[in-house]
């Protein structure tokens, strides 16, 4: 392979384990820094408080659940905000200089096509639906809840792979 050939190969990924690792040094430097775990979904809702603040403030004022986010005006202003932005950013930034930025859609032959995109957004909404049941997603729930030994996150771990193997398994058979 000639020298302009490699500079347009995409760089290998990290050692699972040193991935692993690091994960791991992440987290506890997060809970050292800041008091809180790693977790994602917590935005969404900050999004939904804001957008309720927007659309629909007394309703969204009154509610239980929202309204404690929207005292102060700034719903948006949270470390979990921070957060996400910063992964979402770190992570272009390294598919950038990794040259693994690409456009496309995964998944097997029986999800290809046109059912490939509608699939996907159903099991994401799902997902979604069902991290804020739970109280929080795979990372909030499973790295940081399982990091500090709750059961709640060990638990959370176990059905959402039992329930992913199952939709894997109910999908194929289906195709």
């Amino acid at each position: 392979m000639n020298r302009e050939s490699k500079k347009l190969q995409p760089a290998p990924y990290w050692n699972p384990l040193l991935a692993g690792i690091s994960l791991g040094a992440v987290l506890l430097i997060t809970f050292v820094t800041t008091g809180h775990g790693l977790g994602a979904t917590g935005l969404t809702t900050r999004l939904t408080a804001w957008l309720g603040m927007n659309v629909a403030p007394v309703a969204t004022s009154t509610n239980e659940y929202l309204g404690g986010m929207v005292e102060d005006g700034k719903p948006l202003n949270a470390w979990i905000t921070w957060q996400v932005i910063g992964v979402a950013a770190g992570a272009l930034i390294s598919a950038y200089f990794a040259r693994r930025i690409q456009f496309k859609m995964d998944g097997g032959k029986f999800l290809g096509g046109s059912k490939r995109p509608i699939t996907a957004l159903l099991g994401g909404v799902l997902a979604g639906f069902g991290a804020r049941i739970a109280a929080g997603c795979t990372s909030g729930l499973g790295l940081s809840g399982g990091a500090v030994l709750s059961l709640a996150g060990f638990t959370f771990l176990g059905g959402f792979f039992a329930v992913g193997l199952l939709t894997s398994h109910l999908m194929k058979e289906g195709k």
